[in-house]
């Protein structure tokens, strides 16, 4: 199933052509990469106030943060939003994204995982050390986020950031997000010299990292919150893994219940962008 695009914001449909020349080789050799104006900010300003106030609607935690574990205290976080706001979901089934999403990936077409809403609290605490595609039942590597801020993202909010090049080392990828994934993936990106790249984002850039690139992200020293919306891309011909962990089998609840070894091919996972349409 593809998906024909709809948005009353015509630049979420239209290509991106600030991709550089290199920047698929670049993508393959450090495992992410930070692209510059990828929306303008009238477009993110006519898609965060609804993303907010559903962040706010649909959010389930309810605990200060002083009694929060380390993830709780790291973000808010609400998933699929675009199923519960058709204005959330024109902005998740963005050709645009979709589309660097697929070049990057160098894979022909890419479908929908799922989404997720992430506020960083004012003193909001760090984000683990980690890696996504822990929780992935996923049959290859071809799969990735991007992270897309709603406002202008100094260093002092806790951007995100990447070990360059960690997504080709196989250790620490049965580490969930946690204390311990902090402690150990820390000392591993010192002990194998990866560069932790830190970087602020200005409004309307955004990053897109593969699925085991160690990330994390510092605290939110900021008065205000640091909302984030991501999406999750898949290669269009990916199929369903058997789960490793009991996350990546509770994961499979994204993917409408297809079988092990099956592409899915579900309402939940349309394809958003296919370079042969």
């Amino acid at each position: 199933m593809t998906v024909t695009a709809t948005s009353p914001m015509p630049e979420l449909d239209r290509p991106y052509d600030g991709l550089p020349s290199n920047a698929v080789a670049d993508f393959d050799r450090d495992g992410f990469a930070h692209l510059r104006s990828v929306l303008t900010p009238e477009t993110i300003a006519a898609y965060e106030p609804t993303i907010t106030s559903e962040v706010i609607r649909l959010n389930t935690q309810d605990l200060p943060l002083a009694e929060r574990d380390t993830y709780g205290k790291a973000f808010l976080q609400v998933t699929n939003l675009w199923e519960h706001n058709e204005k959330v979901k024109e902005l998740v089934f963005s050709r645009r994204l979709a589309r660097i999403a697929a070049e990057l990936l160098g894979v022909r077409a890419v479908r929908l995982y799922h989404d997720q809403a992430l506020y960083k609290e004012p003193s909001g605490g760090i984000t683990p050390w980690h890696a996504d595609q822990y929780y992935w039942p996923l049959s290859s590597d071809r799969c990735l986020t991007v992270w897309l801020p709603l406002q202008e993202t100094p260093v002092e909010m806790g951007p995100l950031a990447f070990a360059r090049g960690s997504h080709l080392f196989a250790y620490g990828r049965d580490l969930p997000i946690s204390d311990q994934s902090e402690a150990r993936l820390k000392e591993t990106v010192r002990e194998q010299n990866f560069e932790d790249v830190v970087e602020p984002f200005a409004l309307g850039d955004a990053s897109f990292h593969r699925g085991w690139t160690f990330h994390h992200a510092g605290s939110n020293r900021a008065a205000v919150p640091r909302r984030v919306m991501t999406v999750i891309y898949m290669d269009a011909d990916i199929r369903v893994a058997e789960p490793t962990n009991d996350h990546q089998a509770a994961d499979r609840s994204w993917m409408a219940g297809t079988a092990i070894g099956q592409v899915p091919d579900t309402p939940l996972n349309p394809v958003l962008y296919d370079a042969r349409h």
